[in-house]
C-alpha cells in the first residue's frame, strides 16, 4: 500500500502532469541480466578448463571494477553513471572526445578482464579470453528484459501524463537496450546522460528533461530505484521522489524519498489519489 503520509505531506502541492522514469532496474531488468549473461558465458570457460562458472563470474567482476576504477576515464564514467560491467558490452560510440577514448580502450579492457579473471584459475589464455570478451557482448545483447508490469502500466500512464525517460549510461548502450526492450514509444523525450554530458544527480539533467516537455518542477514526479541518484537528484531539482523498491531494501539515512513503492502497478492508484487529495 502506498504511505498515507505522502498525501499528507503534500495535499497543498499542484496536481501530477509529468512523470520522469529512469531506466535500468526500474523499467529494464539490468543487474539479473548482466548476471545471466555472465553465466551463460563462463559456462565455455567451464566446457574448456573446468572452471566453475560462479566462480569466475566473481572474478570478471573483481578484475572488471578493478581495471575500472584505475583507468583514464573514470571521472568521466562515474559523472555519466557508466558502471565496469556496461563497459564490457558498450560499443561507446559518439563524438564526443571521452566516448572516443573509452571506444579505443574498451577492447584492451574486455580482454585484460578475462585473462586476469581466467589467470584467477590456473588459465592463461589469451585467445580463449579474447573469445569470452566476445560472447559476453553477444549474451548480454539478447537480454533485454521489462519487468512484468512495465508495458501495462505505462500504456495507462501516458494516456493521462507525459512521460519522459531520463537515463544514466553511453549512448549506444542506453538506446540499445531502449530499443530491445521496445521502450521509446511511450516517452516524450528520452534524456541519457552521455548524449548531454551530465549524469543523475546532477540536478542540470532534470532540468534538462523538464524543459525538454515544457514542464515544471512541482507538477513532475520522477520515479527510479536509487535513492542517491534519482531521488535525490530529482528533489534537488524541486521534483517529488518516487523511490521503486522492488526489493525491500532499508532506505538510507542520506536520502528520504518523498513516498516509496514496490511496484509500477501502484502508481496509477497513487497519483490519482494525490490529485484528489490535492483538488480538495
Amino acid at each position: 500500500m502506498v504511505c498515507l503520509e505522502f498525501y499528507v505531506r503534500y495535499n497543498q502541492a499542484m496536481a501530477i502532469k509529468n512523470i520522469l522514469f529512469d531506466l535500468d532496474d526500474t523499467l529494464v531488468i539490468e543487474g539479473a541480466a548482466a548476471d545471466a549473461a555472465f553465466l551463460a558465458t563462463c559456462e565455455h570457460a567451464r566446457e574448456k578448463y573446468g572452471i566453475n562458472p560462479k566462480a569466475l563470474h566473481q572474478a570478471v567482476l573483481y578484475h572488471a571494477g578493478e581495471l575500472w576504477r584505475a583507468s583514464a576515464s573514470i571521472t568521466y564514467c562515474r559523472a555519466i553513471g557508466i558502471s565496469s560491467w556496461e563497459g564490457l558490452w558498450a560499443r561507446f560510440l559518439g563524438n564526443d572526445p571521452n566516448l572516443k577514448k573509452l571506444r579505443t580502450w574498451a577492447p584492451i579492457y574486455r580482454r585484460d578482464t578475462w585473462f586476469r579473471a581466467l589467470a584467477d584459475h590456473g588459465v592463461s589464455d589469451g585467445s580463449c579470453a579474447e573469445q569470452l570478451s566476445i560472447t559476453f557482448m553477444s549474451e548480454r545483447r539478447a537480454r533485454h528484459i521489462l519487468f512484468p508490469e512495465v508495458k501495462e502500466n505505462l500504456t495507462h500512464l501516458r494516456e493521462i501524463y507525459q512521460l519522459a525517460l531520463v537515463t544514466n549510461g553511453a549512448p549506444d548502450l542506453q538506446r540499445e537496450k531502449i530499443q530491445g526492450a521496445k521502450l521509446a514509444q511511450y516517452f516524450k523525450h528520452i534524456l541519457i546522460s552521455g548524449e548531454v554530458g551530465i549524469g543523475k544527480p546532477d540536478t542540470q539533467i532534470f532540468k534538462l528533461a523538464l524543459e525538454a516537455i515544457a514542464a515544471s518542477p512541482s507538477e513532475t514526479v520522477m520515479v527510479g530505484d536509487s535513492l542517491s541518484r534519482d531521488i535525490l537528484g530529482a528533489q534537488k531539482a524541486g521534483l517529488k521522489g518516487i523511490w521503486l523498491n522492488r526489493s525491500g531494501s532499508k532506505p538510507t539515512d542520506e536520502v528520504t524519498s518523498d513516498v516509496q513503492i514496490t511496484s509500477l502497478s501502484e502508481m496509477h492508484e497513487l497519483l490519482l489519489a494525490l490529485t484528489h487529495t490535492e483538488r480538495i
